[in-house]
């Protein structure tokens, strides 16, 4: 042992690395509070010619800077995941930012620390006050400033002021940044619309009904940082006076922000008290009891309230920080942070074994976050065997954002053996929550960590231990044990038991280090990309159980390797494709789900929903028996995934709107790889996006794919293969699904338009009956033990009465893609044009699933129903998974087709494929009704999914589908 080699940390305070604390002087960004004297000139003259001179900045020189707030990986971090927060198609997703009036009396430490975001490629949108400026103006005038509940009274005059003031500040905060090389754009109308908050009480006061983003994004699109006031416009034109601090809720609602900050002159909030700053308030725990607080008055309730209302509304990683202009690098780009940080936050818990939190939740963040596993050093499986061997506690919050596990055997001094975070966990400071409440349970404590950490830095244990001991990369920390002797005795038993590897341990070099495979040998080191986060306490070290350890390494890729060439064996010699479903929580991925379970050639390798994130995925299992975890995956995860290679197809079954991020980082993973390394043999993994997003291959005619400009101007192949052919969804690595009505319309529509029948001058009139699940689901509180979330119908039987309800009356986006593809079919300038198209009216009825369509047609000229029955079976001859009826209508039941001569709803609901039917024709002969009907999450979502999946990936067009004889 090396006694002489452990440190405290009291003694230890010059290897902490010097912090600086950005905005303590005008002439530079980063002023340094804990460095000799004689170096701050020096110092302050680097910051002041890189920061003040624009044409001297680059990115790289900025963030050497913020090295000097925090540690270099901490910094990282931050940038990284900011940086990742916007995209073209949603620029405005990186921070709000309210800046009171007070803020204003210093105006050049304001514009250096937004400037600094500029410089580093970031966009906040600001959002300025002028109260204290307002209030001088109107009594120099002799107008008493009068306010009700904390709202200013608004009358002409007052508003009048107030229209110049805004004006003002706002024009000296944007030409303070422009002085910086930062580009800004004032903005001081256009975004707010209102209504009167009660006229006769506040006079021409508003609240906001309406957000218009598009001069915020713009301006970010155009380089420059939006510059807000709060004024808001009524429909009338009239101009009212909003509260700035309501205003940037409103917009913090609408923009969903990774960041909001409201900067102040004070710093943050303190205890009514004792003054101290209060640093964090967690609202689920602390809201009701602060508001009873005697103290808690006047403006800090109202502002309480209003930021409990405002996170209530957004996502539970959202969080409201308090501070000064001048620390908004600290808060922004390091994990201590500045000011008050407002969340709503998770109740913790902790538990006595796995079964508490769930074990497929645990095994889980296991999988995703430890490195061990994540480097193929362990598996999952061994580390849930490794933590039951002595009794332990499991601590965290209720979204498993943190989880830890202490062993505390009696007698023994307790060791932290995972502590295991995701990004949002240390981002919102979740784990120091969870480490206190460790603290407080457990008065002494040994723990380990990895320098390689991308999570947690290390700074972070050194600042809470009060010992450690550092060898080769790897930390020893310790708190509660004051005497080395105690320090030796513990580490002693430690290395005799087991419980902490030795690596970690002030000992000799461990025998068993040197025996590993050398596979396992290469996989010590985590590969880049990867989180390599180690506080491993692995206890299969020891007499007995040393060769069980090696062996289970051993045996580990053995099994994985004849597992593998197992599955290989009943796919013909070949892997199966593998494929990541984003959105799996609805109905038609569960319907997908549950075709891929029986394909021969796929197989589930990735399933993301955010609600169900570390949930099992019921009814499926791989080929080799083990379930598939749900994982709530990023873009940088899908990026990375595609950059190795690791999945054939993405299918993404997104609501519309949101899959361009999606597809953005799966095109960015691509091109990071030569055609060689690609999956699928260069081709890259292929995506089918079930949304409307990228049904048209131009821009003008869908309203969603304008969200990618990049990516919707290049063409996508329409996956209906029975009528625009299967060569061109062969060869594309894109494939928009189409949608459910649509593919119905159009394979009812399309062999009256290639033969030129349809009437030119009367578009064909089409009326849609949908199941409600067409409706889709929202996310309803977990109702059992396991905490799983569940899914509910948006609209139910019940609420339809037991009758229909009829919506998008005129010009559903089905309506405009039934017309510009049938117009792909049209002969010269007989039948259907992209602008005359199709009259279509969608209603929903009170059945689950199917989907039943009557089409009117007016024909160019005389027909029988005879004439058309046999159009459509020569049309559709050979079509696997189109089912045309017969005139004859005992022929028909006959074949089990319960309507007889005209498709009922069982003859379409659960079934794969399509029907039609009907065949009527007007006794002119120059109409034609049909019936056509299918199951909008079979033949209209999942179903026609897999057929473009097999095309897109050379396999047979039908594999995984049980295709009905007809």
């Amino acid at each position: 042992m090396h006694p002489l080699k452990y440190t405290n940390n009291m003694q230890s305070a010059a290897r902490i690395p010097v912090r600086m604390v950005a905005g303590q002087r005008r002439a530079g960004l980063l002023a340094v509070r804990s460095m000799p004297s004689r170096t701050r000139p020096a110092v302050a003259a680097v910051q002041k010619r890189y920061i003040q001179n624009g044409s001297q900045t680059d990115r790289d020189t900025i963030t050497r800077l913020l090295y000097s707030i925090g540690s270099k990986r901490e910094v990282e971090r931050h940038l990284r995941i900011f940086s990742s927060s916007s995209h073209p198609s949603q620029p405005a997703k990186f921070a709000v930012i309210k800046v009171g009036g007070a803020v204003f009396d210093d105006l050049d430490e304001l514009a250096l620390s937004l400037s600094f975001l500029y410089k580093v490629g970031l966009y906040p949108v600001i959002l300025h006050g002028a109260g204290p400026q307002l209030n001088e103006i109107l009594e120099s005038e002799g107008v008493v400033p009068d306010y009700i509940d904390g709202i200013r009274v608004t009358n002409a005059k007052t508003l009048q002021v107030a229209r110049r003031v805004f004006l003002e500040q706002n024009l000296k905060l944007v030409a303070a940044l422009e002085k910086l090389g930062t580009r800004a754009r004032p903005i001081t109308s256009g975004v707010f619309s209102g209504e009167y908050l009660d006229k006769e009480k506040y006079g021409l006061v508003g609240k906001i009904t309406k957000i218009d983003k598009r001069p915020i994004e713009a301006s970010i699109r155009a380089g420059a940082l939006p510059i807000l006031t709060s004024l808001a416009e009524s429909n009338e034109g009239q101009i009212l006076n909003v509260n700035a601090d309501i205003a940037a809720g409103e917009l913090a609602k609408e923009l969903e922000p990774m960041k909001i900050v409201f900067l102040n002159d004070k710093g943050g909030l303190f205890h009514g008290v004792t003054g101290e700053k209060l640093d964090v308030i967690n609202l689920d725990e602390e809201y009701d009891q602060l508001m009873k607080e005697p103290w808690v008055k006047y403006g800090t309730k109202l502002k309480l309230r209003e930021f409990k209302e405002l996170l209530d509304h957004l996502p539970r990683s959202s969080s409201v920080a308090v501070i000064r202009a001048d620390a908004l690098q600290k808060e922004l780009f390091t994990d201590s942070g500045a000011g008050t940080l407002i969340r709503r936050g998770y109740k913790l818990f902790k538990h006595d074994g796995i079964e508490g939190i769930g074990a497929d939740r645990f095994r889980q963040a296991v999988h995703d976050r430890d490195p061990e596993v994540l480097s193929g050093y362990s598996s999952v499986t061994e580390v849930l065997n490794n933590i039951g061997n002595t009794p332990y506690t499991i601590y965290g919050d209720e979204p498993l954002d943190v989880v830890a596990v202490v062993s505390h055997p009696d007698g023994e001094i307790p060791v932290m053996t995972k502590l295991l975070a995701s990004r949002q966990g240390a981002l919102n400071n979740i784990v120091d929550n969870v480490f206190e409440k460790i603290k407080k349970d457990h008065k002494k404590l040994f723990w380990t960590a990895r320098a390689d950490d991308e999570t947690i830095s290390r700074q972070w244990h050194w600042e809470r231990a009060e010992g450690s001991f550092t060898r080769n990369g790897r930390s020893l920390f310790w708190y509660g044990v004051s005497r080395v002797e105690e320090v030796e005795a513990a580490i002693r038993t430690f290395e005799e038991k087991g419980r902490i590897e030795r690596v970690y341990l002030p000992v000799g070099p461990s025998a068993y280090q040197h025996k590993a495979t050398p596979a396992a040998s290469s996989s010590s080191a985590a590969p880049a990309g990867t989180r390599a986060y180690s506080t491993i306490a692995r206890s299969a070290f020891g007499s007995s159980a040393q060769q069980g350890f090696r062996a289970g390494r051993r045996g580990y890729a053995t099994s994985a390797a004849s597992t593998e060439a197992a599955a290989a064996s009943r796919t013909g010699g070949e892997s199966p494709k593998r494929v990541a479903l984003i959105g799996a929580r609805g109905y038609t991925g569960s319907a997908l789900v549950k075709l891929l379970g029986e394909h021969p050639d796929l197989e589930l390798a990735k399933v993301s929903s955010r609600a169900l994130k570390g949930f099992e995925l019921e009814g499926y299992r791989n080929r080799k028996g083990q379930s598939v975890i749900y994982e709530n995956l990023d873009f940088s995860n899908v990026e990375a995934l595609e950059a190795n290679a690791e999945i054939d197809a993405w299918v993404l079954a997104l609501p519309n709107g949101l899959a361009a991020k999606y597809v953005s980082a799966i095109e960015k993973g691509r091109s990071a790889l030569s055609p060689s390394a690609r999956a699928n043999g260069g081709k890259g993994g292929i995506i089918v996006d079930l949304s409307a997003d990228y049904r048209f291959k131009t821009l003008p005619q869908s309203p969603f794919a304008a969200v990618d400009q990049e990516t919707a101007s290049e063409d996508w192949a329409y996956g209906l293969p029975e009528l625009y052919g299967r060569q061109g969804i062969r060869d594309a690595t894109r494939v928009s699904n189409p949608g459910c009505y649509a593919t119905s319309a159009q394979l009812i529509l399309a062999p009256l338009v290639e033969e030129g029948l349809v009437d030119p001058t009367a578009p064909p009139a089409v009326f849609g009956l949908s199941g409600y699940s067409g409706a889709g689901t929202v996310t309803v509180d977990a109702t059992t033990p396991s905490g799983r979330p569940g899914s509910a119908p948006k609209v139910t039987a019940d609420s339809l009465g037991g009758g229909v309800k009829g919506y998008a009356l005129t010009d559903h986006i089905h309506e405009r893609e039934i017309g510009w593809h049938l117009a792909r079919l049209s002969k010269g300038e007989q039948g259907l044009t992209k602008e005359k198209g199709i009259a279509f009216v969608p209603t929903v009825a009170p059945w689950f699933s199917g989907i039943l369509m009557t089409a009117s047609v007016p024909l160019s000229k005389s027909v029988t129903a005879k004439d058309v029955q046999k159009l459509y079976a020569d049309r559709y001859a050979g079509e696997a998974l189109i089912d045309v009826f017969s005139l004859n209508e005992k022929e028909n039941k006959e074949k089990g087709r319960t309507g007889g001569v005209v498709p009922m709803l069982a003859d379409v609901e659960g079934k794969q494929g399509w029907s039609v039917g009907g065949w009527g024709v007007h006794s002119g002969g120059r109409r034609v009704v049909l019936v056509g009907g299918l199951d909008n999450l079979l033949k209209g979502a999942a179903t026609q999914c897999l057929q473009n999946v097999n095309l897109a990936l050379g396999l047979e067009e039908t594999a995984g589908i049980p295709v009905e004889r007809k």
